[in-house]
């Protein structure tokens, strides 16, 4: 399997250096300037929103991954190569988590600033990746706390790519980073309502291990940590049994992966004679849609606690997230 997936990486590839060198990308640099705005690319929402709230309106930030775009599979197209290619500051996760970008992103390196943020996190506060060695899972964000280092990293960046906005930049951290860190106590605060006994965690596939560590919940998704990875009958099989044996009566969607299996999971408890609901659709490798609460970081963060804790009993505090971001306690 990997021999296959490496050639067909280094098939794409060579496809992607014919189009850039047609394109002339190459060349030269090709920094665009939106007056005197500093021209970032961001692969997915969460970063994007990150360097929008610190880069206030010294920024034009685009995200290439919109809602339901799943990072994991995602290939870039031409267009987006003509975006990478001009932008002043191309932010990227790293850990794997565009894995089909990966050895793009490493040769725009060379020409270009380019930063994988993540990477950032010390490994020993990672979780292992449970299909390659020596790779993490990537979905860090998961973990409000942990993903304030990485916003760090999305500061420093656009920092060093223009020093003289220094001032607004951390100004605009420091605003920011106090919101994620309310954020990660409403979570606590939250989750700890949900009887112990119910903190099951069932979910389309292996995103929610860094939420598991933090909140306290055991998390079993279908798929592995990455949506390229198959679940065969058995794995369905054995989960139904999980799911009779512990009388787990609610499992979950993701907006950015397909529902059959989490269909075939409730169709085979069904079959089995136990009753199992969807409880709603959690946001995974991407947020909601822009303009909404649920298209921001904290929104979607925010979204996925108050869906879980609801489903499985907990009960929400009064003042909820928003009375919390409003400067309520």
């Amino acid at each position: 399997m990997r021999g296959k997936r490496g050639r067909i990486r280094s098939t794409a590839a060579a496809a992607l250096r014919v189009v850039i060198v047609g394109l002339g990308l190459w060349s030269g640099s090709w920094s665009v300037q939106a007056g005197d705005r500093l021209q970032v690319v961001a692969t997915t929402g969460m970063i994007a929103d990150a360097a929008r709230a610190i880069g206030g309106d010294r920024v034009a930030v685009e995200a290439l991954m919109g809602p339901g775009v799943d990072p994991h599979s995602y290939r870039q197209t031409r267009s987006d190569i003509l975006k990478l290619a001009k932008a002043d500051l191309v932010l990227w996760h790293g850990l794997y988590l565009e894995a089909q970008m990966e050895e793009f992103m490493h040769r725009l390196a060379r020409r270009q600033t380019v930063v994988a943020v993540a990477e950032v996190l010390p490994r020993e506060r990672l979780i292992g990746h449970d299909d390659y060695e020596n790779k993490f899972d990537p979905h860090v964000w998961m973990d409000p706390a942990l993903w304030q280092p990485v916003v760090g990293r999305v500061r420093d960046a656009l920092i060093e790519a223009r020093p003289d906005d220094e001032a607004g930049f951390r100004r605009r951290a420091v605003d920011y980073l106090a919101r994620i860190e309310r954020l990660d106590s409403y979570g606590a605060e939250a989750t700890a309502t949900v009887p112990v006994e119910r903190r099951a965690l069932v979910t389309a596939h292996d995103a929610f291990a860094y939420f598991g560590r933090r909140f306290d919940f055991d998390v079993i998704g279908i798929q592995g940590i990455s949506t390229e990875s198959e679940a065969g009958l058995k794995r369905i099989r054995d989960l139904v049994d999980m799911l009779v044996e512990r009388d787990i009566a609610a499992v979950f969607v993701e907006s950015s992966v397909p529902e059959r299996n989490v269909r075939a999971l409730v169709e085979g408890a069904q079959a089995r004679g136990h009753e199992v609901r969807v409880a709603g659709t959690l946001f995974s490798d991407a947020m909601g849609q822009p303009g909404t609460y649920e298209g921001t970081y904290i929104g979607m963060i925010d979204h996925n606690i108050t869906t879980i804790v609801g489903a499985l009993g907990g009960e929400v505090p009064a003042n909820g997230m928003q009375g919390r971001l409003d400067g309520g306690e």
